[in-house]
């Protein structure tokens, strides 16, 4: 956590007092497992240098944050949606549907999808798409057939890989992550390995055979995770031979018990994520209910204290962190003051 004060400058430009009058006087967040972090951090020194409270913030993943969001306009609503995806047209329609017609999108930098075990485990050291495809799928395309996925461990799939039985760990639906998860690498192995190629070519429509690529098996080799990525890695403590699937960041903050493979044979650093070298990263994002600004004390305040140079820049705690800043941040900052929302820009 971050426990230096922040300097006179930053706070002579960021300051204001929590005058305005409202029931509630506390920011409340909800959303991403990924982003969770990041937010405690800023809501923390948030708390610490200015004249507001602390702001809540909760977890419980992207879709449910932003079920939350989109559930009206008013003191009895949270005010921001941490997200590790962008929010869908279905969400804004229910939003919308619910009176929350003005939202603004903070992207707020880049983070890595890691696929790491224990640290004593199985050498777990280079994985690929393919792979896996191969090992999650609930069908998968051999001698030109689709049929159930007969795999149940890893060297059966690829001789390089561990005599392991395959054990996987992955965000629910209810996660960002998840949808990254399928569409980043499920996907792509399902069409780098020819199977989409496969399954077309036996009859399926093209948007059948991508969602047989995505459907995950449910017996027992691939485990949804529901809560955030401490339960992860209680399940890969629990389990030498299991692999878990979250964010880059989580697993910087835990490499006395974890290791991280390649994908593709590309290690995920900040390096790697920031050139874009690494293949499964995704920008990361909160979303606010503009209507609430003026009535919440200090959401704007936080909105743009979270953007801040200072903070989400590549100095900042959150990259200290594991963010990967984003190389437009002031562009972020012009937007929150403002107040530009969704479909309002040019």
């Amino acid at each position: 956590m971050l426990n230096a004060k922040l300097t006179v400058s930053t706070i002579a430009i960021l300051t204001v007092s929590a005058t305005a009058a409202a029931a509630r006087d506390q920011v409340q967040v909800a959303g991403s497992s990924t982003v969770l972090p990041y937010a405690s951090i800023v809501a923390e020194s948030f708390g610490e240098n200015f004249d507001f409270p602390t702001p809540v913030v909760e977890s419980g993943g992207s879709s449910a944050g932003l079920k939350r969001f989109c559930e009206g306009v008013g003191e009895n609503t949270i005010d921001i949606a941490n997200s590790s995806r962008k929010i869908r047209e279905g969400e804004v329609a229910a939003c919308a549907d619910a009176g929350v017609t003005d939202i603004i999108e903070v992207r707020i930098g880049y983070d890595g999808i890691v696929f790491a075990s224990q640290i004593d485990g199985p050498a777990y050291t280079a994985f690929t798409e393919d792979h896996w495809y191969m090992a999650l799928a609930e069908q998968v395309f051999m001698d030109g057939e689709i049929t159930a996925n007969p795999f149940t461990m890893w060297n059966e799939i690829d001789p390089s890989l561990p005599a392991a039985e395959i054990q996987a760990f992955i965000p629910g639906t209810k996660h960002g992550t998840r949808e990254v998860f399928e569409e980043k690498v499920l996907l792509v192995g399902c069409e780098n390995s020819g199977a989409i190629g496969g399954m077309i070519l036996a009859g399926m429509s093209e948007d059948d055979a991508e969602d047989a690529c995505m459907n995950v098996r449910t017996d027992g080799r691939s485990v949804d995770i529901d809560g955030d990525y401490t339960e992860t890695l209680a399940r890969i403590d629990a389990n030498s031979n299991g692999v878990g699937v979250f964010g880059l960041a989580f697993y910087e903050n835990n490499t006395d018990k974890l290791k991280v493979a390649t994908m593709s044979g590309i290690a995920p650093s900040t390096e790697t994520i920031s050139t874009g070298e690494y293949p499964v990263s995704r920008p990361l994002y909160f979303y606010i209910k503009a209507a609430h600004i003026g009535v919440i004390p200090g959401l704007k305040e936080f909105a743009s204290f979270f953007v801040a140079d200072e903070i989400a820049g590549p100095d900042g705690p959150l990259a200290e962190y594991g963010l990967v800043s984003d190389p437009v941040l002031v562009e972020t900052q012009i937007m929150i003051e403002a107040e530009e929302t969704m479909g309002s820009g040019s």
